[in-house]
């Protein structure tokens, strides 16, 4: 498989946070939107909505309420995927459904998945263009300024935020962090818990994969949990996300 492009394509790909300065063309911009209508999507419903952020005062207020990121600002293309559930009611209505119903939780998560997909896909047809890329998931937090900032009604729940430029010659050197094996992420047809020892070894391996000698299991979760997990910013997208859901039965 060593010669198929698209598979290189996917090992290559790693996030980018500095960016050269020069534009993205109208054409690349182009293919990279196709790249996501091309995307596989529920009953070809494509339950997204595309926000082309190009506002430098809007990219500011993303930069910042994105947990005060500023290479957010810098990069030659933001786009923001939204899961829209509020497109097709709109269109049953324009057809003469009279009541259709509210959307509900499992059209959500339908649609968060088109948008993910769709957003996937922009993702790597940048990546065949020489672009770098970064998801920004953070778009979930501080839901009432979010939502006034981009103008979100009801039923429509930005799902991810991917910023795309021209990587630096160090963006493009520095090496692709290590994923873990296999064994760690595949089950055969039902979920089973990985045991503790098979937790530690999952680490140890992706660690030395990495080039990580000496990791310390204990001391790296810990400090991982409390920069992540448990984080302040982590909360606040847990309450973020409540707030979104209210909308949904």
């Amino acid at each position: 498989m060593e010669n198929n492009e698209v598979l290189r394509a996917l090992a290559a790909r790693k996030s980018v946070r500095v960016f050269t300065g020069e534009p993205v063309t109208a054409a690349e911009r182009a293919a990279i939107l196709q790249g996501a209508f091309d995307a596989p999507t529920a009953g070809n419903q494509q339950l997204y909505t595309i926000l082309d952020i190009t506002d430098p005062a809007l990219r500011h207020t993303l930069a910042e309420l994105c947990d005060h990121q500023p290479f957010i600002e810098q990069a030659a293309l933001c786009l923001v995927f939204l899961a829209d559930c509020r497109r097709w009611p709109r269109i049953y209505r324009e057809a003469g459904v009279a009541d259709p119903r509210r959307p509900g939780a499992g059209d959500l998560l339908l649609a968060v998945a088109d948008a993910c997909i769709a957003a996937q896909n922009a993702v790597t047809a940048a990546e065949s263009l020489g672009l770098g890329s970064c998801y920004i998931g953070d778009v979930l937090e501080n839901a009432e300024a979010m939502r006034k900032a981009l103008a979100l009604p009801p039923h429509v729940v930005p799902a991810c935020m991917v910023i795309f430029g021209r990587p630096t010659a160090q963006q493009q050197a520095r090496p692709k962090p290590a994923r873990f094996r296999e064994e760690a992420v595949v089950c055969a047809n039902t979920y089973r818990d990985r045991t503790g020892p098979e937790l530690r070894e999952d680490f140890a391996l992706r660690a030395a994969a990495g080039g990580q000698r000496d990791f310390d299991f204990d001391a790296y979760l810990r400090a991982f949990c409390a920069r992540k997990y448990d984080s302040d910013f982590s909360r606040e997208m847990t309450r973020s996300a409540r707030v979104y859901l209210e909308d949904f039965d």
